[in-house]
């Protein structure tokens, strides 16, 4: 029976990821996971590439008080969360998300840190810059990824999943699709496929590229349309309750003809 191994989360998206026991689920995914993201001077999302220097800072939000705190270098700046800066639309593939930004000193802050105009915006509405609301990829999938390349299977954390799971096949979470997952409280539809990016080439820890995750998947994967390549699967959350580390993945039985 496959089982929660780890739980992957961060109130900042591509800050260093949390790892708690627990996690609400609502609809629209992991309740505090990724409420703020990062700007430049346009309002325009920092992505791709650019990401890699924000993989290091570590972002703590307590959602009471309405206060937020980085680590920067060894140095720790708290203030409020409160977003009463000006208020903006990007486009997240192809679905418009609304944001204001944090006024305060965090762009001052963070702009000295990176060395380049940075904002810190937050999300109008929880959950809209989360993929499909939750991901899971399984561990043997991780270690087959290791085991084509030749080498030692590579942190999972590069995947930077929702759930990583114990207990599966390699790539058997693809298999899943359509079909209702029970887990802990809560009820999960799965998806496709997730298309992959180059921040999984990067340690997590430090973002220097130290494993060729694209090219090793291109290798043995079918390629998803628009060239996607794929690992992972994406999942709607369907009945909203609390999971845990250690609780068990029920997967319906596939439909038979």
């Amino acid at each position: 029976m496959p089982t929660i191994a780890k739980i992957n989360v961060t109130p900042v998206k591509a800050t260093t990821l949390h790892h708690p026991e627990a996690v609400r689920l609502e609809r629209y995914g992991p309740v505090g996971d990724r409420v703020f993201f990062f700007v430049d001077d346009e309002n325009r999302r920092i992505a791709g590439d650019g990401k890699r220097p924000l993989m290091g800072i570590r972002a703590e939000f307590d959602a009471e008080q309405d206060r937020l705190a980085f680590g920067l270098g060894g140095n720790t700046h708290e203030g409020s969360a409160a977003a009463t800066g000006e208020a903006f639309s990007i486009d997240y593939y192809g679905r418009t998300v609304s944001a204001r930004l944090l006024d305060g000193d965090w762009a001052e802050l963070l702009s000295s840190y990176l060395g380049r105009p940075v904002r810190l915006a937050r999300l109008e509405a929880p959950g809209t810059l989360v993929d499909e609301g939750v991901t899971m990829v399984s561990h043997a999938s991780v270690e087959e990824l290791g085991r084509r390349a030749g080498r030692d299977a590579p942190d999972p954390r590069r995947f930077r999943m929702t759930f990583d799971l114990d207990g599966c096949e390699p790539h058997e979470e693809d298999t899943w699709f359509g079909r209702t997952v029970s887990v802990g409280e809560a009820e999960l539809v799965i998806g496709g496929p997730i298309p992959r990016c180059v921040i999984t080439t990067l340690d997590p820890d430090t973002g220097r590229p130290d494993f060729p995750t694209l090219k090793v998947i291109a290798a043995y994967r079918d390629l998803l349309p628009g060239e996607g390549l794929p690992f992972g699967v994406y999942a709607q959350v369907t009945r909203p309750g609390t999971v845990r580390v250690g609780d068990e993945v029920e997967v319906t039985p596939a439909a038979t003809a």
